[in-house]
């Protein structure tokens, strides 16, 4: 990257974003880290930018090599209502119209050289044994909605002159958090099984694979549109249960019926029954190396 220049992350703190801000700083890349909190320190080599997690100023933007869009309200935060369903739109939706504005008032030599802005496999909702690349259509449904509508937000950064990728991400697993470390305590206390009849797939990837995946977003340019950011091995519910049950030398007991879900999640239940077969197409064909391939691995490596 050109000396000078640096990356602004949203989510800097989150679980993907700490990572990655790790990895940007070992390579001697200025970050610039959006947070709330105006008194936030973050390490050397670090800036923080205040936002109000809509709109981060135009100034701030000004000769990145990359702005990387990683917050958003937590899906998993509890029932699907009103209040809820808006924050989940706006803190993904509305920010990213919010940051292609600034970059859009920048003069066109200044704007970041690439927007990479997350979506999520969401965007295809259910779709049983359909292997599913970055071509096939999206699905329906709430989350399916707000990743085709934050996808386009994302878009509109290429009509300034500003390259535009968007991951579709999986589900990620490490060990800082996300859904790796509830269904791992589960398993310990005995109480972990496969969800529904396990039949349905389960996309994943290793957070050192995405950061990895985000790296070359960063820099690459010939990543632009949307990227399946997953493992190249989807696996099947009690696949998962079987090898996390491994993992953590207990026995998989329990298995969580589809109703008892739904009681529990309402509408997000689907988003644990509903199936999922998809594969990096995209990453694959232009040469990306996935450092964890196999679920065991990925396992092992995070929760041992």
């Amino acid at each position: 990257m050109t000396a000078g220049r640096g990356v602004l992350v949203t989510g800097a703190t989150g679980l993907v974003g700490a990572r990655l801000v790790r990895a940007l700083r070992a390579d001697g890349i200025a970050v610039h880290a959006v947070t709330r909190s105006a008194g936030k320190r973050f390490p050397n080599g670090v800036e923080a930018v205040v936002w109000d997690g809509l709109r981060v100023a135009p100034e701030a933007l000004a000769d990145l090599d990359a702005v990387v869009h990683l917050a958003g309200e937590p899906v998993f935060g509890g029932l699907l209502t009103d209040a809820r369903r808006a924050r989940i739109r706006d803190s993904r939706i509305a920010s990213t119209r919010a940051l292609v504005e600034s970059m859009a008032a920048l003069p066109a030599a200044s704007r970041p050289r690439a927007f990479v802005c997350a979506s999520a496999v969401g965007y295809y909702g259910s779709r049983g044994d359909t292997l599913l690349e970055e071509s096939a259509t999206p699905g329906s449904g709430f989350l399916a909605d707000v990743c085709v509508a934050w996808e386009e937000a994302a878009r509109a950064a290429a009509d300034h002159g500003v390259r535009t990728a968007s991951l579709r991400i999986g589900i990620v697993l490490a060990r800082e958090g996300g859904a790796l470390v509830p269904m791992a305590r589960a398993f310990q206390l005995c109480v972990g099984g496969r969800l529904g009849d396990g039949r349905q797939w389960f996309p994943w990837i290793h957070v050192d694979d995405l950061v990895g995946m985000l790296r070359a977003a960063i820099t690459d340019e010939r990543w632009t549109g949307a990227f399946n950011a997953v493992a190249p091995n989807p696996v099947r519910n009690d696949e998962l249960t079987r090898t996390l049950a491994a993992t953590v030398r207990r026995p998989a007991l329990i298995p969580v019926p589809a109703f008892a879900l739904r009681a529990l999640l309402g509408e997000l239940a689907d988003e644990l029954l509903g199936s999922r077969r998809v594969v990096p197409a995209r990453a694959t064909a232009l040469g990306f190396r996935f450092r964890v391939q196999q679920l065991a691995e990925a396992l092992e490596s995070e929760l041992r």
